[in-house]
């Protein structure tokens, strides 16, 4: 998904970014002034020095001043602060800005896509993954949640029951109805004016519960984007 450059109070802005969407099956590449979309597999043996020697390779020949990225874990002082499960080690404090030799915006990979999603007011974002990734975008402000591992009930957390544990243990019957009650429980705890339920298990609801929109895992890229282009976001 193509993003224009937007107005800023001091002109056009006329940053040209390269949003990574890193994740533990594959890592993703896409450029605002557009083009292709480049992808290569990630995975348990993947450090961030193998990340960013393909995100180089897939990249040569592209012309971009700054990068917007999504990382599959907590995110602090721009940097990741623990290794996230699905990949290999020594994520945790990685100068993601001196091995790209360009400035870097990190953000949580749930928060990435919120951002992507937005469309204004107060927005409550649910990741259908293998586990459960969250955020909260309020009034532009973008807010990483860990809603994952609230208690749910039985000693179950949120992502025990909507995550890919529950999907593959309960069946997607029970899974479904899982979704609808976690939503909107969510949704009286943070009072959205909206919901949007991405990630890949999205699709495998066959309708979306009240005051639920479905999102899109392509607008990872437009959250990349907006991280630089968009001068209203407070990150």
């Amino acid at each position: 998904m193509d993003a224009p450059a937007r107005e800023t109070k001091t002109g056009l802005d006329t940053k040209k970014v390269l949003a990574i969407d890193l994740g533990g099956s594959h890592v993703k590449v896409h450029l605002s002034t557009g083009g292709e979309k480049r992808s290569v597999a990630s995975g348990p043996k993947m450090t961030p020095d193998a990340m960013v020697k393909a995100v180089k390779e897939m990249a040569e020949g592209w012309d971009y001043d700054v990068i917007g990225m999504g990382y599959p874990g907590p995110v602090l002082q721009n940097v990741p602060s623990l290794d996230p499960h699905n990949l290999g080690p020594r994520w945790k404090g990685y100068d993601f800005g001196k091995a790209f030799g360009r400035p870097v915006r990190l953000v949580n990979d749930a928060l990435l896509q919120a951002i992507g999603s937005y469309q204004g007011g107060r927005m409550l974002f649910l990741g259908l993954g293998t586990g459960l990734g969250s955020a909260v975008v309020a009034d532009n402000v973008c807010l990483p949640m860990e809603l994952a591992h609230l208690p749910y009930k039985r000693k179950q957390t949120f992502e025990d029951v909507v995550g890919f544990r529950g999907l593959t243990a309960r069946g997607k019957s029970k899974w479904r109805k899982s979704v609808v009650d976690v939503t909107q429980r969510l949704k009286a705890a943070f009072q959205p004016d909206y919901i949007v339920i991405g990630g890949g298990n999205v699709d495998k609801l066959k309708e979306m519960p009240d005051g639920c929109r479905r999102g899109d895992n392509e607008n990872a890229f437009l959250g990349g984007f907006r991280v630089w282009l968009d001068p209203t976001l407070k990150l």
